[in-house]
């Protein structure tokens, strides 16, 4: 019998590791996967499945590949059998391109939520998720290099998706955790969507406390 625990960390650049100061990647070392990793110690398997960009259910018309719905089943089956999936998703939903509603992401996030609970081959037991509401951008985002990227009302529309996410949560009966809530939580003032160092640690530093009580 495998004792080792499976977690797939599924989001989009603040999984990836974007660092928005030098407009590369945060080293391994300094990822909020790779810290959860070694702060759970070696009966925990991490498994990094960030992508920047990546959306809940929406395919990008300028990216390809983008959609978490079209890659969450071969990613989920990739790594079986899982034992805990997390999920931070929203974020590039509210891009004015998409032209989606707070509320629209929230069934987006559903969707994919219920694409994992029924992929039942994926999963060492029964399904077992943990949706996290993305921190919201900031308002400082539109003095920035990146506010032709998200367009109007990104702000406005990131605030909304905590309290709906985890309504959904509740319904899906999954776990559900504002990552806002977290002390030590913050964007980088580069474009203010985007995880600090700090946020890293104190993301990784709240999870690793969290996950053994969800296994």
């Amino acid at each position: 019998m495998n004792d080792i625990k499976t977690i797939v960390c599924f989001g989009d650049s603040n999984t990836h590791g974007y660092n928005s100061r030098t407009m590369g990647r945060f080293t391994r070392e300094e990822r909020w996967t790779a810290l959860l990793q070694r702060q759970l110690g070696a009966g925990y398997d991490v498994k990094e499945e960030g992508l920047s960009g990546r959306t809940t259910v929406f395919d990008d018309p300028l990216h390809e590949g983008l959609s978490g719905l079209s890659y969450l089943y071969p990613c989920l089956m990739s790594h079986e059998p899982v034992d805990l999936l997390i999920v931070m998703l929203g974020t590039n939903d509210v891009k004015q391109r998409f032209g989606a509603t707070p509320q629209n992401i929230a069934v987006g996030m559903e969707r994919l939520i219920r694409k994992a609970q029924s992929t039942t081959e994926a999963w060492s037991g029964q399904p077992n998720i943990l949706l996290i509401a993305p921190p919201p951008i900031e308002p400082g985002y539109g003095t920035t290099f990146v506010s032709g990227e998200m367009g109007d009302l990104c702000v406005e529309k990131s605030r909304a998706l905590a309290p709906l996410f985890e309504e959904a949560a509740g319904r899906l009966g999954c776990r559900f955790l504002d990552a806002a809530s977290i002390e030590g939580i913050g964007m980088y003032p580069y474009d203010y969507m985007h995880l600090s160092l700090d946020a890293h640690r104190a993301l990784a530093g709240h999870l690793a406390r969290l996950i053994p009580t969800l296994l």
